[in-house]
């Protein structure tokens, strides 16, 4: 039985910090959309997209270093990172305890 005093849990984010101008940003877009829509975990994370050369305030509060980086936030603050993955295996790997 629900009570109406109980919170939905907030699904956590998931950011995924890019450039435009990066080939290898836009493969591993294409890894992160395939591991996403295999395992039909679409609405598990709140997926979020940040062009690291506009959002410098951003790249510098989660302290990214390079470009691709992916950042799970979860319960108001960032979790895991997993900078320059490196294809679908890795990126599945590090979103595994939120894929459960």
């Amino acid at each position: 039985m629900t009570t109406s005093t109980e919170t939905a849990v907030a699904k956590p984010s998931l950011i995924f910090f890019h450039s435009s101008a990066s080939g290898r940003c836009r493969r591993v877009e294409g890894f992160l959309a395939q591991v996403l829509q295999r395992r039909s975990n679409h609405d598990t994370f709140r997926l979020l997209r940040v062009d690291a050369d506009e959002q410098h305030d951003l790249v510098e509060r989660f302290k990214i270093k390079t470009v691709p980086t992916l950042v799970v936030v979860a319960d108001k603050r960032a979790q895991a990172w997993l900078p320059n993955p490196q294809g679908c295996r890795d990126i599945e790997r590090f979103l595994a305890p939120w894929l459960q």
